[in-house]
Formats: structure tokens, sequence, C-alpha cells
């Protein structure tokens, strides 16, 4: 393994409204998959809200049970607002909705910075045509756990497809 100060990872960032449901399991589940696979010098993971309602509170209760329930932490979480000043270094934004998306790319500060931005569904070829992870926050604790597993299935998916790159770059 290369020394740590010649590592330079790869950066994704997933975002939601808040940063403390959908993103949250997102980056959890995403750090789980990453931790497995013996690429964390490789791979850095993060996420964020495009508002501010939430900014340095918990995951939602809800979100940490499903993450649980499922052998995943999120306990060291804080919800952050997304900063368009972050775009210079990350490599991939991953929005969990079709709102969120635009947001974002309008943020991008330029064109290239707009096309590091994709929706987590369109990773996954499971839920044909379906674009938006659904925000669990209004209901209940079972539709928490069915985000969840759209979450994971999106997410695996993105990871197979990031990981052959990824484990080149780990190699040189």
């Amino acid at each position: 393994m290369p020394p740590s100060d010649q590592i330079v990872p790869y950066r994704v960032c997933f975002v939601c409204a808040g940063n403390i449901c959908r993103s949250p399991m997102a980056e959890a589940v995403f750090r789980a998959r990453v931790e497995k696979a013996g690429l964390t010098p490789w791979v850095s993971v993060t996420s964020a809200g495009t508002g501010d309602w939430h900014v340095g509170e918990q995951a939602d209760a809800r979100t940490l049970d499903a993450l649980a329930a499922r052998g995943y932490d999120a306990g060291w979480h804080r919800a952050k607002q997304f900063d368009s000043a972050w775009f210079p270094q990350l490599d991939l934004v991953v929005a969990l909705d079709r709102g969120h998306e635009r947001a974002l790319r309008d943020w991008a500060p330029t064109p290239a910075d707009a096309d590091k931005v994709s929706l987590l569904m369109s990773f996954d070829t499971t839920y044909p045509g379906i674009l938006d992870v659904p925000d669990p926050y209004y209901a209940d604790a079972r539709t928490f756990d069915r985000v969840l597993g759209m979450i994971e299935g999106a997410s695996l998916a993105l990871f197979r497809q990031l990981e052959p790159a990824i484990r080149q770059g780990a190699l040189r």
C-alpha cells in the first residue's frame, strides 16, 4: 500500500434534503461496502443536505433504528448542509431525488462540476422508471426500512460500477 500521504481517495457525497434520513443511510451503507472491500484509504464517503434545517443534529432516530436493524452504525453522523465550494474536492455527488439533483446542478460552479451530479437510483435497474428515493420523514418505521432497502440495492450497484476503477487506482 502506498504511504497515506500519497493516496488521493475517490470522494463521494450523498445528498438529500435535511441530511437526517436518506443521505445518512446512503453514506452508512456505502461506507460499509467500502470497508468490507478493504478500500477505506481509497474512498472518502460523506453526506449532506440541501437545506440547513437540521445542521448539527444526529440522523433521525428511525434512520438509526433501520440502519442498526441491518447491521449498520451511523451514530457518528451529524447533519450538515451541502456547500457548492465542495464541488472541486468531490468526484461524485449523488442526489437522492430529482429535486436535489436540480438544486445541486444549479449550485455547481462549472459545467464539469454539474456533470459530477448523479441520481442514486440511476445506478440500480431493480426499480425501472423510479428515479427518486422517497422521503420517509413523515412516514412510519416500515417506510424507513423500505427506503433503506432501495438505498442498499442502488448503493451496491453504484459500488460495483466504481470498484474496478478504485482498485486499479489503489494498485498504482
